[in-house]
């Protein structure tokens, strides 16, 4: 099943994917389920049977896409989790999990524009697997945790990396609003069989820039999960962006950022396309 929010006029509801069209899930489970985060926590199999048995609401055209999770409570990534980065980046692997946070109006959706900062011109790409949490997690162990994925989505943490540069806290340079895209959709896990078995690719207007496989990761979802929980509380709609493979702007020379007018592309096996244009601040 593939989730999605999305702005009808002014009414924020979600719904899933279905013959070119949206179930609308919000509309239908009414009470049960008012948010996609409740629907995430609660009423997913509901949802499921839903959209087996009825036809599509409107048409995908009909409404403006939104982030899969508009607001998660918590937005976390993990840092040089690809060793083909962190050596292109001039980083030894860690020995922990690094993990930096972002902001909800960093989020941009599927078709809308990444924010070019008016007070920087190294403006970075990084297409990335997202995990979104379904149930609770905290104390989990590394063995239980794929039960608190809920499912995935493509994401592009692009980095503002001269602010992110300025100390060794990641926190500036992955904040500017509107530079980290999300989406089109939620693809629920029981159609992903293996999460570190996909292909990952970044285009910039249509050239191929970053190439890899999530079996790649450094700290596998579980290992993620079991770490952030450790010393925080995961809730249902909570993100996780698990890092970027190498052919990063910055790992090149001459660093080809990323320019007002360029379109750039995040795709995953069995999960998407994101795709998202660039667009100056003002």
């Amino acid at each position: 099943m593939k989730l999605v929010s999305f702005l009808d006029g002014q009414r924020l509801g979600y719904g899933a994917v279905k013959d070119g069209g949206i179930v609308d899930l919000g509309a239908r489970l009414g009470a049960d389920a008012p948010t996609v985060k409740d629907c995430i926590a609660n009423t997913l199999g509901k949802a499921g049977v839903m959209v087996a048995r009825f036809a599509p609401d409107f048409a995908l055209d009909h409404v403006r896409l939104l982030p899969p999770v508009p607001t998660p409570q918590k937005i976390l990534c993990i840092g040089v989790n690809y060793a083909d980065h962190a050596k292109e980046m001039g980083r030894q692997p860690p020995p922990y999990p690094t993990v930096f946070t972002r902001f909800a109006d960093t989020l941009v959706a599927h078709g809308d524009s990444l924010i070019l900062p008016v007070n920087s011109t190294h403006f970075d790409y990084e297409g990335e697997l997202a995990v979104i949490i379904g149930r609770p997690a905290r104390h989990v162990r590394a063995a239980d945790a794929m039960a608190h994925v809920a499912g995935y989505a493509c994401f592009q943490d692009a980095s503002v990396r001269d602010f992110q540069r300025h100390t060794s806290q990641f926190t500036p340079g992955k904040n500017f609003p509107g530079t980290g895209g999300f989406g089109p959709f939620m693809v629920t896990a029981d159609e992903v069989p293996d999460p570190h078995a996909l292909s990952l690719t970044t285009r910039v207007d249509g050239v191929l820039r970053q190439e890899g496989n999530t079996g790649d990761m450094i700290f596998r979802i579980p290992e993620i999960i079991a770490y952030l929980s450790s010393f925080t509380t995961l809730h249902p709609g909570d993100v996780i962006a698990t890092g970027t493979p190498s052919g990063v702007a910055a790992g090149q020379e001459p660093p080809p950022w990323l320019k007002a007018g360029q379109n750039v592309e995040v795709e995953i096996g069995l999960i998407g396309t994101l795709r998202n244009s660039v667009s100056e601040e003002g």
